[in-house]
């Protein structure tokens, strides 16, 4: 099994897909006039003027939630293995994939809103590429095909991932335990309690739905984001002569990586995708859950989340590594050793390098703040996971009896905790390729239906185009009329038209 991910993963994962990314984020860059640096101060204004409802979300708490998302395991964990795999240079195309990537999470986060609907049974608001797919496209069977592959993706393959972040960083600290047979598998003692600690505290909050989820996620990640960047800063105020070599190394290899021709920028693509997840289309399903007057608020809101992710918490890490130099970079496949610490080697793709980074700084302090932080931030990824799953499954059963919908509602809670159980006892490198594979998935089908999107109705730029000309009218309520800019199927706001007329 191990072999067959490891080639589906080359698979995936093939230059086609990275030139995509950068192509998807370089073209909706261009057609919006560039939007990520045009309205940055009006991403951050709506950022905390929106207001929540009984059916929906503010729209802090969507961006708190979908920074969950982003912010997790990939950041700390996710970043060491670009630098271990790319090169320091791979830290040059995570800034890329952010900056283009801003723009994509406008697009895919805007059709979310104008495509969202009211789920029946909890009434509140689901919306995502399942939806634009079918209503903005007009193409069923992809959004059928996009469900599926999310709720494989997002309940089964990337929890793992960050439930193993969570428990190899624990370990770290307090090693493996006694090694005992738990469940046929050889594992150590504290290996299995940090697990049921982490099983238990997620099945108490999920069965809270999104109002739950949104509140664990206000209250913890901006307090860990800030307090990690901050770490971060010392770092680099304590080692102010290393700051322009960082630079310098970042900047060196951009295009001739040390790793091997193409491994910087794969490994920071394929790494910036994961970790600030824009085109991937997981991000889409917290904005579809948020309260706002205007579709393109939401876009602008959830692009903001990009550059937080990556270039403040990403960047953080990246800086800590190579400030202190406490990386190593192997190339993939001849596995020859090509610079940093030899002795790291085995943790390429474990928090290892960040913890050795703070530990190198701030003793042992460094150690336990990372273990920490690392707990909360994979912890929130996978509520968010949790919440897409939940919202695929929606989509799917939307039209069945109530009582299946009932019925169904349970299928991601039991699996996301047992797939949290299972990523928490596996060894890192296999878990890494089965999250990389359900990113992957989901990225190949939002980026072409988005592109597919756009030459068939531009919904994201007609409501870009309506927005900006109420803002420059100076109004204090915007209206969405998506009838008068031609977009059809937006039912929602339809809706909400009549019932204010």
């Amino acid at each position: 099994m191990e072999s067959f991910i490891n080639e589906l993963n080359g698979i995936i994962w093939s230059p086609a897909l990275i030139y995509l990314c950068l192509g998807a984020g370089l073209f909706y860059s261009i057609l919006t006039r560039f939007v990520q640096v045009r309205l940055l101060g009006e991403m951050i204004r709506l950022m905390f003027s929106g207001t929540k409802s009984a059916e929906g979300i503010s729209s802090f708490q969507a961006f708190v939630v979908a920074l969950a998302n982003r912010v997790g395991v990939g950041n700390i964990a996710g970043v060491a293995a670009a630098i271990g795999f790319g090169g320091p240079s791979a830290v040059f195309w995570m800034w890329v994939v952010a900056f283009l990537g801003a723009s994509t999470a406008y697009a895919e986060s805007t059709m979310a809103q104008i495509y969202k609907e009211k789920d029946p049974i909890t009434g509140q608001y689901r919306g995502g590429p399942a939806y634009y797919f079918e209503k903005g496209l007009g193409q069923k069977w992809y959004a059928v095909i996009f469900a599926i592959a999310a709720v494989i993706s997002c309940g089964i393959f990337l929890p793992g991932v960050q439930a193993n972040g969570v428990v190899s960083a624990a370990t770290r600290i307090t090693g493996e335990g006694s090694m005992m047979n738990f469940l046929g598998a050889e594992v150590g003692s504290f290996r299995v309690v940090i697990m049921a600690v982490i099983v238990i505290a997620l099945a108490a909050i999920i069965f809270g739905g999104i109002k739950r989820i949104a509140r664990v996620a206000e209250f913890i990640v901006p307090f860990m984001a800030v307090g990690y960047i901050i770490l971060a800063l010392l770092i680099m105020l304590m080692n102010l002569d290393k700051v322009p070599a960082v630079f310098g190394l970042i900047m060196s290899d951009i295009f001739n990586p040390m790793a091997g021709l193409g491994a910087a920028i794969g490994w920071g693509v394929k790494r910036g995708v994961y970790s600030n997840e824009a085109g991937q289309g997981t991000g889409p399903h917290h904005a579809g859950a948020a309260e706002v007057q205007h579709p393109a608020q939401q876009g602008l809101v959830q692009a903001f989340s990009v550059y937080v992710d990556t270039l403040l918490v990403c960047s953080a890490t990246a800086f800590m590594i190579l400030t202190m130099g406490t990386y190593a970079v192997q190339n993939e496949k001849t596995k020859e050793f090509i610079g940093g610490q030899e002795a790291l080697m085995a943790d390429i793709g474990t928090p290892a390098f960040t913890q050795m980074a703070l530990e190198a700084t701030f003793g042992g302090f460094g150690n336990y703040f990372i273990a920490i932080a690392i707990f909360f931030f994979a912890f929130t990824t996978i509520l968010a996971y949790y919440y897409i799953a939940e919202v695929n499954i929606a989509y799917l059963t939307r039209k069945m009896s109530t009582s299946t919908q009932k019925l169904c509602a349970w299928i991601p809670k039991v699996t996301i905790i047992l797939l949290v159980a299972y990523g928490s006892l596996n060894s890192a490198g296999y878990i890494w390729n089965l999250g990389d594979v359900g990113v992957g998935m989901t990225a190949w089908l939002n980026i072409i239906g988005i592109l597919v999107m756009f030459f068939a109705a531009r919904p994201t730029m007609r409501a870009l185009k309506d927005y900006e000309e109420q803002r420059k009218a100076g109004v204090k309520n915007y209206t969405f009329d998506p009838v008068k800019l031609g977009i059809k199927n937006a039912t929602f706001w339809e809706e909400k038209l009549r019932d204010k007329q």
